[in-house]
């Protein structure tokens, strides 16, 4: 038993930065994420970031309310602290909302270089700070030193020289020789910070600049560009929001799940989601609370494997989920899996996309009636159909290849207005040409078939042709088999492949649908539109022919 009793005290070993995640955060962003939050939860009205990626370093300074010698102390380098707890409150004296929460985001920030400085200060008084250097702080960590007996390096503002200059008050964080380099360029940067970073645009107080260049809505224009459609959940005060309102092609409200806003939005190819570079990352369907991105790709909760999946990007706003218990992961980049409250919205954002006419239903119709391709595995449409629609759609648009703005309206009016026959028009040519080749091949193999008593209508036909190519001063030959069968259309065939004979067992013969069909045949092959009477009978007749072709090749097989 000791002599002294007490009082005894927890002594923690640095070790615990490591098991806390120091080591988990080697995102770039995420480390502009850190420092961004906190700016923001310090009541700053500006965050500079500056970088150069041939020395690879970084300097990250705000002018929010800053940190005296206590503070810096006691809540800074505490690791674990919490402003929430400390001041009773979810909101900064501005009336902001507090980012951080489990006080340990901080790890970012004074593990992801080898050097890190920190100056800060606040009205009307010096800088206050220290370095740490990680090298060391490793070296601390091998030896199981405990945290008391690991001081900071002294402040040496020397590298502050040109940041310190009319700086009244706030933060400067001086990173050096970071440990995976910086390899986005300004721009993927931009993109990033305008991207998820919602409130640095939304509030009109906060502003983020990189090497001087403010991030804004024009930093995500090549975005807004080439998204196709959107989606607006609930009513939203956002100018990304309100610049794709006025620039996608269709644009629909989903006015449901309370306490949620934001937008899904699609964009014209799937490579278009690939807006930082060649990299394999693309964005996704993101979760944000109090503005800030709190998980990447909703999606892979929720997998469709459906086509639509691959074009779908946007925001989901739910700022219930930093209400009451702490639903995020030690990373900070994460929900907890398990959370009833993030689960329930999943399923309901499930419902909206892939429900009864919901978004990737819309899609689907959206993208066909703008002459793209759709969603194949949608079943509400047939593969022929689709088909069609896609040849006619392909067709349009070799029509719409002009610069003529005239012609285009022009040409999208009428395709408007042939889109849904031709659809059909299409699928019955297809039927038509497909029925009457397959029973000239069958007539081709029959021993000896008897062709005597269409011979008057192949002539006929021939004639026709050389009349007309004299008429039109050709001299090529038109048809690639001119054997007599090419001269006769399915009526005439169906005569030769089944002979009408008494007692020949063939009571129910081609040349029966035939009839019905010929005439709507030649409608179509005179690229006629069809009344709906005569689309309903040919749909009918069509099932019949092939049936009896089918039973016609297996009799002679």
């Amino acid at each position: 038993m000791p002599k002294d009793q007490g009082p005894f005290v927890f002594d923690i070993s640095l070790s615990v930065l490591n098991h806390l995640g120091r080591n988990l955060y080697r995102n770039f962003i995420t480390i502009l994420g850190e420092a961004i939050s906190n700016a923001w939860d310090a009541n700053a009205t500006n965050v500079w970031i500056d970088f150069d990626q041939k020395n690879s370093t970084l300097v990250i300074k705000d002018d929010g309310d800053g940190m005296d010698a206590d503070d810096f102390q006691n809540r800074f380098l505490k690791i674990g602290y919490s402003k929430r707890n400390d001041l009773k409150s979810d909101k900064s004296s501005k009336g902001r909302p507090f980012i951080g929460r489990k006080g340990i985001g901080k790890l970012a920030l004074l593990s992801c270089s080898e050097l890190v400085s920190v100056a800060t200060k606040t009205e009307g008084e010096g800088y206050v700070g220290g370095t740490i250097n990680n090298p060391n702080l490793d070296n601390a960590i091998e030896k199981n030193t405990s945290s008391y007996k690991y001081p900071l390096g002294d402040l040496d503002l020397t590298p502050y020289k040109e940041y310190t200059q009319n700086h009244e008050k706030g933060t400067i964080i001086y990173f050096s020789n970071l440990k995976e380099g910086i390899s986005s360029s300004e721009d993927q940067i931009k993109k990033q910070i305008a991207l998820y970073f919602r409130f640095s645009l939304i509030d009109p107080s906060f502003t983020i600049y990189i090497n001087n260049n403010k991030i804004g809505i024009h930093d995500l224009d090549g975005l807004i560009d080439t998204t196709e459609f959107l989606w607006e959940l609930n009513e939203n005060k956002d100018p990304f929001v309100d610049a794709l309102s006025s620039r996608v092609i269709e644009k629909k409200p989903i006015l449901q799940l309370p306490d949620v806003h934001g937008f899904i939005a699609s964009v014209k190819k799937p490579a278009d989601l690939k807006i930082y570079g060649t990299g394999g990352h693309k964005i996704g369907i993101d979760l944000f609370v109090n503005g800030r991105l709190r998980e990447a790709n909703i999606m892979s909760h929720i997998p469709t494997a459906r086509i639509p999946e691959n074009y779908m990007y946007g925001q989901i706003h739910y700022d219930r989920l930093d209400i009451g218990d702490d639903r995020f992961n030690t990373s900070r980049e994460t929900i907890k899996a398990d959370d009833e409250l993030f689960n329930a919205m999943l399923e309901h954002i499930k419902g909206i996309l892939v429900g009864k006419n919901g978004i990737f239903d819309q899609w689907d119709d959206l993208r066909l009636k703008n002459k793209k391709e759709g969603d194949d595995d949608n079943g509400r449409k047939t593969k022929r159909e689709r088909a069609s629609a896609k040849l006619f759609n392909e067709t349009i648009n070799d029509f719409r290849d002009t610069d003529n703005e005239e012609v285009k309206s022009e040409v999208d009016q009428w395709s408007d207005e042939l889109a849904n026959d031709a659809q059909y028009n299409i699928d019955a040519y297809a039927d038509c040409f497909v029925s009457e080749n397959i029973v000239r091949k069958y007539v081709k193999e029959m021993d000896n078939p008897n062709i005597a008593p269409q011979q008057t209508e192949i002539d006929k036909w021939r004639e026709r042709e050389i009349r007309g190519k004299r008429k039109g001063n050709l001299s090529i030959g038109i048809r690639l088999d001119e054997d007599d069968l090419y001269y006769l259309d399915l009526e005439h065939l169906a005569e030769v492949a089944q002979p009408a004979a008494p007692g020949d067992g063939y009571p129910d013969r081609l040349i029966h649908d035939e009839k019905e069909f010929t005439p709507i045949r030649n409608a179509v092959m005179h690229t006629s539109l069809l009344t709906p009477e005569a689309k309903t009978k040919l749909r009918t007749v069509r099932d019949n022919i092939r049936a009896k072709i089918r039973l016609l090749l297996d009799k002679g097989s």
